[in-house]
């Protein structure tokens, strides 16, 4: 599969851009290759510049749920650009879409709609430190909230896939503020809640997707809302990859869980940046202009973005396709688990609703330090394989992979067809190898 163009691209942007891309992953290295440009995608498909096709399973990152350039959604946004692309000033739309937002999540009474996923959970903390008078914060190893200053602690995604612990130009005496539990092990929580008495909140993703899709064991984390309301500490979910990804509601309405605040992104924007935090009113309230907690942002409640986030949340209202989400990934994740039983891979698949990740492990995957012992070398080899079977999957074994309304029964035919023809291809490695 010839790729000059690509590589020419490539050449140019390496001396325009750092590391030629605009989001580290991008960049391929952790599969030591070069990134492929995009020339314009269409229901499930991407299509790059030397004219190859592409059968999408990052889907903008888990952005893209209807499929790309859907038709009735692309109608919409050259309606809204024909008023305008930006105002910097109030408009009804975003009216409209913040009443969806809080009728689909109950526990948001408020809400704040942002430019971004990082700037939603910037924020959510921000809030959540104003509120207890309080500046420490307990995330989880492998959770990733965006490149959130006192976040870049323990990250999960492009940081886990490059070794990078932290990062660099963090202040040491914001990250002591940060505390780092174990994804899936309450006992961790307690223990740091038990030794400090300065926490004011604590984020989770309550279903891990930049360490790859981890699930919450049961009871984790009804066990995590227990502790936070006994110990007066914010609870915030980031559901800005899982939000109306795997249900309407979120997995908040998935597992029963009220938190006090809420991040959410991606999938609300129809494919344009935006982000949204909300929660209960009380804690929203002390948000500016109403309280002392400062936030603002020229795009916040862009036009563009919100109509076309206001368009595809209708589409999932009213469709209601999670039940048919859940059936594909259940029926093409079997056969996947199937392939791989055939021909002796060690190859763990976790799944919920539209999204999952394999790993190249011989253990169960439940956390950090499970999903970090999994194969690099092998997803490396499964990741060019399924390239060049016109397949594209996240260039880090430390992503999800998602399905949209446009991965249709041949799409998944043509999926398990590629693993079958990949997995025959790799021989069973010793379980040495397997953790490299």
């Amino acid at each position: 599969m010839t790729k000059e163009r690509s590589r020419e691209l490539f050449e140019q942007a390496t001396s325009l851009l750092p590391g030629g891309v605009n989001s580290p992953v991008r960049a391929f290295r952790s599969v030591h290759g070069a990134p492929f440009y995009v020339k314009k995608g269409k229901g499930a498909y991407l299509f790059d510049v030397d004219d190859h096709a592409y059968l999408d399973y990052v889907s903008s990152w888990g952005a893209i749920i209807l499929g790309h350039a859907d038709d009735d959604l692309t109608a919409e946004i050259k309606s809204a650009l024909e008023d305008g692309t930006s105002f910097g000033a109030c408009h009804p739309f975003e009216i409209d879409l913040a009443r969806m937002l809080t009728e689909a999540v109950p526990s948001m009474d408020l809400v704040r709609l942002v430019s971004s996923g990082t700037e939603a959970t910037m924020s959510a903390i921000r809030l959540a430190r104003g509120a207890r008078g309080k500046d420490g914060v307990i995330k989880f190893r492998g959770c990733y909230h965006g490149h959130v200053d006192s976040l870049l602690v323990k990250a999960g995604s492009g940081l886990e896939t490059y070794g990078i612990p932290d990062s660099a130009g963090v202040p040491a005496d914001l990250a002591k503020h940060t505390y780092v539990a174990e994804f899936n092990d309450i006992d961790s929580v307690a223990a740091i809640m038990k030794r400090t008495r300065d926490i004011a909140c604590l984020i989770i993703e309550p279903v891990m997707g930049n360490m790859g899709v981890i699930l919450p064991r049961k009871g984790f984390l009804q066990d995590i809302q227990d502790l936070c309301r006994k110990e007066e500490v914010v609870l915030i979910f980031d559901e800005v990859i899982t939000g109306f990804r795997v249900a309407y509601g979120g997995a908040q309405q998935l597992y029963g869980i009220e938190p006090d605040l809420t991040c959410l992104g991606k999938i609300i924007g129809g494919g344009f940046p935006i982000g949204a935090f909300g929660g209960r009113k009380d804690l929203m309230e002390r948000i500016a202009p109403l309280g002392d907690v400062y936030q603002a942002g020229t795009l916040s409640g862009n036009p563009i973005a919100v109509r076309a986030g206001l368009h595809t949340l209708k589409r999932l209202k009213n469709e209601s396709p999670y039940g048919v989400l859940a059936q594909n990934l259940a029926w093409l994740t079997d056969r996947i688990r199937e392939i791989a039983r055939q021909h002796g891979v060690s190859y763990h698949v976790n799944a919920l609703s539209s999204l999952f990740t394999g790993f190249f492990s011989d253990t169960e995957v439940n956390n950090y330090e499970t999903a970090a012992a999994s194969s690099r070398v092998l997803y490396e080899t499964f990741f060019r394989m399924m390239l060049d079977e016109g397949i594209f999957f996240a260039p880090s074994p430390f992503e999800a992979a998602f399905l949209t309304l446009s991965h249709g029964k041949g799409e998944l035919e043509k999926t398990v067809e590629a693993y079958d023809r990949c997995f025959g291809h790799l021989k069973e490695r010793s379980a040495a190898e397997i953790r490299m």
